[in-house]
């Protein structure tokens, strides 16, 4: 059976979603923008690097509401609305949450629009041990 989580101190949701839902020790994490959860109606972090670090905030506080952190992350996808501006610069900022021999899997591809205006946004499946 499925579990759905809500995440007390998570990021505001955009859109009618939980933050994650797991089953059989997977969980899948719903792609979170880079807002504020202390404060959700603030204007987002001005350019990718910001706004990146806030996205995995965002992520690293559902992981730790399940119990889990990043090193239990198998698989990332990530969505980028200016993707040749800011794709060398969104690596150079997310490779520094993963150790160089343990990266998850990923995909990132350029979109033309994300919730709230975002620059940049990352879901996650994690795995418990």
């Amino acid at each position: 059976m499925a579990e759905f989580h809500m995440i007390t101190g998570g990021a505001r949701p955009v859109a009618p979603f939980s933050h994650a839902v797991e089953a059989d020790g997977w969980l899948m994490l719903t792609g979170q923008m880079p807002t504020d959860p202390a404060a959700p109606d603030a204007p987002l972090p001005d350019g990718i690097v910001a706004q990146t670090k806030a996205v995995m905030r965002n992520l690293e506080i559902v992981l730790n509401g399940v119990g889990l952190d990043l090193s239990h992350v198998m698989q990332c996808r990530c969505y980028l609305t200016a993707f040749e501006r800011d794709y060398a610069a969104f690596n150079d900022t997310y490779q520094t949450y993963f150790p160089a021999d343990r990266r998850p899997a990923r995909t990132t591809v350029g979109v033309t629009a994300l919730a709230v205006g975002a620059l940049v946004e990352i879901d996650m499946l994690a795995r418990r041990p």
